[in-house]
């Protein structure tokens, strides 16, 4: 079958005959590909900044945001049935028996740094037509989400970030106020750096939360990202116009800075003017070449001691985020619809994948269309 894949010590990057898999343990299902995704990190493989092949392979098959049609189950299979819909995780746990983390089902949290994750570190990806996987790395989404539920892996993210900002937010003597027996934002204002995907559904997560949520992006308006965003009543600040300490006097105490912007140039900006018992979460991983930075690296410091400010970083996605992001989905397309597939800007037959990996990026998320 034809995949689209990197070759590291070649340099290549294209359509590869790639062999069919099939099931060989009870646990294991099958599935055809119908929706990838193409993110920043895919086309950072193909630029070949990391990105390492499975071992007996020259190439390692691209793509980690997928959504695909169940054809067949092992024997041991008991949550999913052919013609089921499925998004599959990233990340695969190490064999130590000694990673308290991978053994817990928390590969994301990883001790040995010997995890494998699909598309991207020593696993194929889901840029071909069929794949064969475990079925508890498998997340069932329900049909109504057809159209928009490739989104779900990059909104795991925001959900990862949510779940360590509670976590973290609870060392405070008062906690979190409830929404329904779920933490809540409520009173809390969070400022999202950057429009792209992650940033657009980051905002959504935390509205939905109960954050006064606000996006800092630095393209000015109007453009396609600010209108999505104001569409779902969250103001778009364009750094462009507003400076860091301007942004501050603005949206008042941030408690909340996510970053989605994957650059340190803005990120460590703002952070100099996050507020008293604020968090910092980042998700984006700076490509190369590395700038060169110059930032008040003791205003920073001082203020995360005086203010009991934390920053933290976050990486790929649990089950449970995963199955929050099909709540949140679901949540989404009830409230803003439009917004949610306005953030799928164009769709591509597999074909075109090179041209997209390689070419300048346009739009907000392209999607190959492969089932």
């Amino acid at each position: 079958m034809n995949a689209i894949a990197v070759n590291p010590g070649r340099k290549e990057v294209g359509v590869v005959s790639h062999p069919t898999p099939e099931l060989t343990r009870d646990i294991e299902v099958k599935f055809r590909m119908l929706e990838v995704g193409i993110c920043g990190t895919d086309r950072e493989i193909c630029r070949f900044d990391y990105g390492s092949p499975p071992s007996g392979f020259e190439h390692l098959v691209l793509g980690h945001e997928g959504l695909g049609e169940v054809t067949e189950v092992g024997s041991d299979v008991s949550t999913l049935k052919k013609g089921d819909l499925i998004v599959p995780m990233v990340r695969r746990p190490c064999t130590s028996e000694d990673c308290t983390p991978c053994r817990a089902g928390r590969s994301d949290f990883c001790t040995t740094g010997n995890f494998t994750e699909r598309g991207i570190k020593e696993q194929h990806g889901f840029m071909t037509e069929t794949i064969v996987d475990e079925e508890p790395f498998l997340c069932k989404v329900p049909e109504s989400l057809r159209d928009v539920a490739v989104l779900m892996e990059p909104l795991s993210v925001a959900e990862k970030g949510l779940e360590q900002i509670w976590k973290v937010q609870n060392r405070l003597p008062w906690g979190l106020e409830s929404n329904g027996g779920l933490p809540s934002g409520k009173g809390k204002t969070a400022v999202i750096l950057g429009a792209g995907p992650i940033g657009i559904l980051g905002a959504m997560a935390f509205k939905v939360a109960g954050f006064k949520t606000y996006v800092y992006s630095r393209s000015l308006k109007p453009n396609p990202k600010a209108e999505i965003v104001e569409s779902f009543g969250v103001p778009y600040i364009s750094a462009l116009e507003t400076n860091p300490e301007q942004l501050a006097e603005q949206v008042g105490n941030i408690d909340v800075v996510y970053e989605a912007i994957g650059t340190a140039v803005n990120s460590f900006d703002v952070l100099k003017v996050m507020g008293l018992n604020g968090v910092c979460v980042f998700t984006g991983i700076p490509g190369y070449p590395k700038p060169h930075l110059t930032f008040d690296a003791e205003l920073i410091m001082r203020n995360m001691v005086l203010k009991n400010q934390v920053a933290i970083g976050t990486v790929n996605a649990s089950r449970q985020a995963f199955d929050w992001a099909i709540r949140d989905l679901e949540q989404f397309m009830k409230l803003w619809p439009d917004a949610v597939r306005a953030i799928i800007t164009d769709r591509h037959p597999l074909k075109d994948a090179r041209n997209l990996l390689l070419g300048k990026a346009t739009g907000i998320k392209s999607v190959l269309e492969i089932g």
